[in-house]
């Protein structure tokens, strides 16, 4: 079988890169899934409860429509602000290291920045799931704890980005999305 040419990226981190990411690990694991639906259950629990107390035969109490009204904000707020919240945090770390390069071929994902250099090969980053932005690339166990975060944005040609979706597809197995359509250039 004949190796694939390597992907080259050059890219510079950025926060909307790292909340993007979390959100799609969010969506892409079973235990992020799991999360996602605490905090759905978590929102129709209040929401049946605020819809209890508004048709009671005594009718409305301002105390439990007031506390209930709290609790779906911070339930809708939690949902919202963790990705961002973590993304932040994850920018914070990875923001002084500079821009960073990575090379993705047929051995696995090597990462460099200013200040480190990585090598992961393929046993390590068995799924991958995409956005319109990113490839997120994620360790086999079932929390994703480990992400490589590879933006589009960094691809030097256009077609570059569908030759990284083909050696991911060929290394790693795809979940949490569907396949974005690549781009056919002349």
């Amino acid at each position: 079988m004949q190796q694939a040419r390597p992907v080259e990226l050059g890219y510079l981190p950025t926060t909307t890169d790292a909340v993007t990411a979390i959100s799609a690990r969010m969506r892409a694991t079973p235990a992020g899934r799991l999360q996602n639906g605490i905090f759905i259950a978590c929102g129709v629990l209040v929401l049946l409860t605020l819809a209890l107390n508004f048709t009671s035969p005594k009718g409305p109490s301002l105390g439990s429509t007031v506390v209930g009204l709290f609790a779906l904000a911070l339930v809708t707020g939690m949902r919202l602000l963790v990705p961002t919240l973590q993304g932040r945090q994850v920018h914070r770390m990875v923001a002084p290291q500079g821009e960073f390069q990575a090379v993705v071929d047929d051995t696995g994902v090597r990462v460099a920045s200013r200040y480190s250099e990585i090598t992961h090969r393929w046993p390590m980053l068995t799924r991958y799931t995409e956005t319109g932005e990113l490839f997120v690339l994620m360790t086999p166990d079932k929390y994703g704890i480990g992400i490589v975060v590879l933006p589009k944005r960094g691809a030097a040609e256009p077609v570059d980005v569908d030759r990284l979706r083909d050696l991911l597809d060929q290394h790693a197995t795809r979940v949490g999305s569907k396949r974005i359509q690549p781009v056919r250039h002349a």
